[in-house]
């Protein structure tokens, strides 16, 4: 629908600079639908949904860094999961899960808006199932060619 790509008018800066716009593809199967309950359901129930922010306040105003920080300290905490996680850690796990479902690399780096492939390789933290799966493919692959098998 008309949510395959949301455009981030401030995403993430390089250093010393300001943010950087760019536009994001909804790749996972969930992301459009959720996005598009929270614009239907939930969004429309603050004031001033009717601009142009996304992301609102109970308020109405554009919501914060801070406010997203403190928000995920709070869950975070409630949830039991260690104090070094932040919310830039969800960055993280974003490029590690687009990885681990065999996304191009190349990709990922546009996704994230890393200008060098070395950056995006240093968020990315592949899973033993991930691993596990990887193998398992690479294995057979050559278990099949041994055996005279390879997909003609």
């Amino acid at each position: 629908g008309s949510l395959g790509v949301c455009h981030v008018r401030f995403g993430k800066a390089m250093r010393g600079g300001p943010p950087r716009r760019r536009a994001v593809a909804t790749v996972f199967p969930w992301a459009a639908g959720v996005l598009e309950e929270y614009l239907t359901v939930v969004r429309p129930q603050f004031p001033g949904s009717a601009g142009p922010a996304v992301w609102l306040t109970e308020r109405g105003n554009r919501i914060s860094t801070r406010s997203v920080d403190d928000r995920f300290a709070r869950w975070r905490a409630a949830a039991g999961l260690p104090a070094d996680l932040s919310v830039h850690c969800l960055r993280h796990s974003y490029v590690s899960h687009l990885i681990e479902d065999g996304v191009d690399p190349l990709f990922v780096q546009q996704q994230v808006g890393h200008s060098w492939a070395s950056t995006t390789a240093t968020y990315t933290t592949v899973g033993a199932d991930a691993k596990n799966r990887m193998l398992t493919a690479a294995l057979a692959a050559v278990l099949h060619a041994v055996a005279g098998t390879e997909d003609r």
